[in-house]
């Protein structure tokens, strides 16, 4: 079962991470307040917890799952190059997973190794495209299908 722990947004570009409680996420417009939710193969970015950790554990440091820029952050899953076209559903949210989201420069700008520690095993997460759109709340539940489920 996975479970979401975290919801974000920037307003622009290098903006600072907003985090929330709760959001409408649509086809139209991503995460509601968020500058890249134009439709697309990146309309939004999920995180997973454990690979997120994994990454913090290479480091030596605990770090604020913010650092990583993503849109949401959820738990019960690690992503692999298989989940490419499986949907990822947060209540009435569907989420196509598109491809993975590369870490940036950025990451080691936030904390020198960064960028190292979440290249391997698709630990940088992944960018989704929105299929069906919904309000979701952090603590709600989900599951992963596979293409054709």
């Amino acid at each position: 079962m996975i479970e979401l722990c975290g919801i974000a947004r920037r307003a622009r570009p290098k903006a600072p991470m907003e985090t929330l409680d709760r959001v409408l996420v649509t086809p139209e417009r991503g995460v509601e307040g968020d500058f890249r939710g134009k439709p697309g193969k990146r309309q939004v970015t999920v995180l997973s917890r454990e690979s997120w950790n994994r990454a913090c554990v290479e480091l030596g440091e605990e770090l604020p799952w913010m650092t990583r820029r993503a849109n949401l952050f959820i738990s019960g899953l690690e992503f692999t190059a298989a989940h490419v076209g499986s949907t990822l559903r947060i209540g009435e949210l569907v989420l196509q997973i598109t491809r993975e989201t590369d870490p940036c420069e950025r990451m080691d700008r936030a904390r020198p190794g960064l960028r190292a520690a979440l290249d391997p095993d698709w630990r940088g997460g992944v960018c989704c495209r929105v299929l069906s759109g919904g309000e979701i709340a952090l603590g709600q539940r989900g599951a992963l299908f596979s293409p054709g489920q």
